[in-house]
């Protein structure tokens, strides 16, 4: 996630091209932004995960509460905090419905969801993930509600504003649903050898699914793959697959891994990566929050070192439509990692401080909130 938000500021290539294009990538350009596609699934399916594992401590109704006001919030920080944190503009003239917009208004509707039994909950997660994509015959531009359900479109608010869906509802709501679902399975009773096992079988599966539903290269892919001249690009547009919003093979791509990723770390809990990983995931949100604001206060710095002035760094627009007026700016793609790399070392000890702060305080509602 941050290292490719670190891509969108600081990567010489990243003003000129989209780095999953087949015709214009490279191999690591193009590695470095598909690896980023596994943080949206996984934050919507733990996001699940976490609300099954509050359930667990109180009854239904608060746990229906807490996740109404915590969508709300998150809708709130989404709009107020984070749109200015991207820009630094003031006026909000460029409003992009992004990530945590859709997990507050997923985390809302699976206030609903709750309700349910856990097997029509399954049954729910199962028709929006792999039935979603019949909502692609229909093409309706210019509704916002259809927007918000399946679509991403822009928005023109007026002549200075702009608004972007760019995370629909669906299919999210079915994942964090499906995590909800599996809450069950990462109970502290529930049998660890039997978690892992479960949790490879469907990993396994997935990524075979993921690459069948590829091959067919019909329904499900949105974003239909194309046979070049050269394998590596042939590649590439294999691997592209459609994340806005997500195809079925996008979140078979993503999800499957995903499985597969916790199941190892189950199996790796007390080495050095796991705990590193587990002070980063005890504060997802403040991390999030808190490296948005570092990065672009960093390209502020960036830009008046290179001579273009910090005030270039105020967008009324998105970065990446801006091409020529950074022209000669950013990193090579060595620097740019070592770059991220300094940036999350410096970035541990402040996480694991407030998460530390966390678990001592308990007793401290609003610390619920980050």
């Amino acid at each position: 996630m941050s290292l490719d938000h670190f891509r969108d500021y600081f990567h010489q290539e990243a003003f000129f091209f989209s780095p999953t294009d087949p015709e214009k990538t490279n191999s690591l350009t193009f590695f470095l932004r598909w690896i980023t596609h596994y943080c949206a699934p996984v934050f919507a399916f733990l996001s699940g995960v976490s609300a099954c594992i509050v359930g667990n401590k109180y009854d239904k109704k608060y746990l229906s509460k807490f996740l109404l006001t915590r969508g709300l919030w998150l809708v709130f920080v989404e709009i107020a905090i984070l749109n200015f944190g991207w820009r630094f503009d003031i006026e909000f003239n460029y409003i992009v419905f992004q990530v945590i917009w859709m997990l507050g208004i997923c985390m809302m509707l699976l206030s609903l969801l709750i309700w349910m039994s856990r097997r029509y909950i399954l049954i729910f997660s199962l028709i929006v993930i792999f039935g979603h994509n019949l909502l692609d015959v229909f093409e309706i531009s210019g509704n916002f509600f259809w927007s918000v359900l399946h679509q991403l479109e822009f928005f023109q608010l007026s002549d200075t504003s702009t608004l972007i869906v760019a995370y629909p509802i669906v299919p999210w709501i079915g994942v964090m649903s499906l995590g909800y679902f599996f809450g069950f399975y990462f109970k502290r009773d529930f049998n660890a050898e039997k978690r892992i096992k479960l949790m490879k079988t469907l990993g396994l599966c997935l990524i075979v699914g993921f690459f069948l539903l590829r091959l067919v290269n019909s329904y499900g892919n949105s974003k239909p793959w194309v046979q070049y001249d050269v394998f590596s690009q042939t590649v590439f547009s294999f691997m592209n697959v459609q994340k806005y919003p997500p195809s079925l093979s996008y979140l078979l791509m993503t999800l499957g891994p995903m499985f597969l990723f916790l199941a190892l770390l189950e199996l790796r809990k007390k080495t050095r990566v796991s705990k590193a990983l587990i002070v980063f995931g005890r504060v997802p949100f403040f991390f999030y929050i808190l490296h948005i604001y570092c990065i672009h206060l960093l390209a502020l710095l960036a830009a008046e070192i290179y001579g273009f002035g910090w005030e270039s760094m105020i967008l009324k627009d998105p970065i990446w439509m801006l091409p020529s007026k950074f022209e000669g700016f950013g990193f090579t793609t060595f620097i740019l990692l070592l770059f991220w790399l300094c940036f999350v070392v410096c970035m541990y000890p402040i996480c694991k401080k407030f998460g530390d702060y966390k678990l001592k305080n308990k007793q401290k509602k609003w610390l619920s909130y980050l």
